[in-house]
């Protein structure tokens, strides 16, 4: 079937009509033919072809050059590329190896729209450094990204692959491997949470990593964490640079730029930071229930409207004297004021196992990992809002899932406990877990109960582990900014750290670790320092040092 019998009406898309409308701007503008293969066979995962076909059908529809061919795995091209899956997708497979095993649904639409533009253009856009490292790679890479529909970071790490597999056909393929349509093959990997990146059966990513130091990764054959660019990056001058694109950095940008502040955002991760992976926010101003995603793509959206973002990248360095310099992995800004909205990171149990099997049983993210458990027997450890949040979650999309908590009490709000409650989740009281043990993935974990200070096993398929955060303080530690006893960063009302030209607000500050909260100390800060910039305190006040 080609695009010119689609059957789809815009009423029967599963693309809402006002988003048909801004694609078909980009994709019947796209210069070269689409050649797309949809491979299905019935009786082998049946949903999962029919909402591919959907979902394809639907894109094909929206562009003159892309040629949509429906067949079944009798048909001898089924046999010419060696398509023994239900359902795949091949993009212009005479010219790349690209495919995707899986129905593009949820955030994986973005994977797929990536492709149809990138194969349109027959460019890989790839950025000057990446071209670099990916003309070394003499041998061929046979790669493979695990991904979920319900994963923010996965499209990410599946676009930097589809760029390199279009830049080098003739070594690099690429398989995008949806884990719930290819459950048995995410056992056979252990890739039990996404994104993972294979090359040759070789892990080498586990997570989402910028373009740069993807393609590294992909040269050495080994998951890479520093890139240091052959030439010196561009420079970027303004008044102010924020660390953080989270709630209280983005709303920061947008107040900063109101101001008059020339300003940059720069994020090394997933935009919105935690709430990016909430799979339910209750009572956001405005909202009795929304999304994590749909949230933060609403903030990101709004502030895109203002500044310019730089993500993927990280600082690594921040010089202070006559002016600010922020060196990235990318590139160098001089400032004249600096914003840590670093944020916080998951704290880590601390037992045998937990690193072992990390990604093979062992996840932090029940949006992205979640679904990969339906039918699994999993605990959630932790006793707060988002370990009770994320059971439900998991509770919701069929796990068998049983809290455990230290303690004898939880420290959720009543109405999260209540929600628990309800839906007859098991909790295991005052007990910690002392090993997660297991092969190839986890399969059991050590429990202690703390009270009768006797210890078990439990067999399992899973551990999902929500028990609080850590402030992201490293960057704030080099430049000798002063921390609290609780190793948050110290600020006065002004959100003025004791180096004068740097602030800070959100997470890394401490206190309630609310969207709102840190949404209010971004515009806090960010006025601050419109303030400060007009009025430099530090000028005005002896004995202050600018070095």
């Amino acid at each position: 079937m080609t695009n010119s019998e689609n059957p789809y009406s815009h009423s029967q898309s599963p693309i809402p009509p006002e988003v048909q409308h801004q694609l078909r701007s980009v994709l019947d503008q796209l210069p070269h033919p689409v050649p797309l293969y949809l491979f299905t066979k019935e009786g082998q995962n049946d949903i999962y072809n029919q909402a591919a076909k959907e979902i394809v059908r639907a894109f094909a529809g929206l562009g003159r050059n892309i040629e949509l061919h429906e067949m079944d795995f009798d048909h001898e091209l089924a046999q010419k590329w060696q398509v023994d899956i239900s359902p795949t997708i091949l993009f212009d497979p005479e010219r790349y190896s690209i495919r995707f095993l899986g129905a593009p649904m949820g955030e994986e639409g973005r994977t797929l729209l990536e492709a149809v533009v990138l194969i349109g253009l027959r460019s890989s856009n790839l950025s000057e450094q990446s071209l670099k490292m990916i003309e070394k790679i003499d041998s061929p890479r046979v790669v493979k990204v695990f991904s979920s529909p319900t994963c923010p970071y996965c499209p990410q790490q599946a676009v930097s692959a589809l760029k390199a597999a279009i830049a080098k056909p003739e070594l690099i393929s690429l398989e995008i491997v949806d884990i719930q349509a290819n459950p048995n093959l995410a056992d056979l990997y252990s890739a039990h949470s996404v994104p993972q990146t294979f090359a040759n059966d070789t892990l080498i990513a586990q997570g989402a990593q910028p373009e740069e130091l993807f393609i590294l990764s992909l040269q050495k054959m080994e998951e890479q964490t520093v890139f240091i660019p052959d030439i010196d990056t561009e420079l970027v001058e303004n008044d102010l640079v924020i660390v953080g694109g989270g709630p209280a950095g983005l709303t920061a940008a947008i107040y900063a730029v109101r101001s008059g502040l020339n300003t940059a955002v720069v994020e090394r991760d997933t935009l919105g930071g935690q709430v990016a992976i909430t799979p339910l926010v209750e009572n956001y101003p405005g909202f009795t229930q929304v999304g994590g995603k749909a949230l933060v793509d609403l903030l990101v959206s709004h502030a895109l409207e203002y500044v310019t973002i730089f993500q993927g990248e990280e600082v690594v360095d921040i010089e202070t004297g006559e002016g600010i310099t922020v060196l990235t992995s990318r590139r160098r800004f001089k400032t004249k004021a600096v914003l840590l909205a670093t944020g916080a990171t998951h704290k880590l149990l601390g037992v045998p196992g937990e690193s072992h099997f990390s990604g093979r049983g062992v996840t932090y993210c029940s949006t992205c990992d979640g679904p990969l458990f339906k039918g699994k027997k999993v605990i959630m450890v932790g006793g707060g809002n988002s370990a009770v949040t994320e059971a439900l979650y998991l509770h919701n999309v069929g796990a068998d899932v049983t809290l455990v908590h230290r303690r004898d009490t939880l420290r959720s709000q009543e109405h999260l406990s209540k929600y628990l409650s309800s839906a007859n989740i098991p909790v295991l009281w005052n007990t910690e877990v002392k090993e997660i043990q297991g092969e190839e993935k986890v399969r059991e974990v050590l429990l202690y109960d703390n009270v009768t200070q006797e210890s078990r096993t439990l067999p399992i398929d899973g551990v999902f582990i929500a028990i609080g955060y850590l402030p992201a303080v490293g960057l704030a530690q080099k430049l000798g900014v002063e921390l609290t006893a609780d190793g948050f960063i110290k600020r006065d009302e002004q959100h003025r750290t004791n180096i004068p030209g740097i602030y800070s607000a959100g997470d890394v500050e401490g206190g309630y670790k609310q969207i709102v909260t840190a949404v209010g100390q971004g515009a806090e800060a960010a006025m601050s320092i419109y303030e400060d910039l007009i009025h430099p305190y530090w000028l005005e006040q002896p004995g202050i040092s600018t070095s």
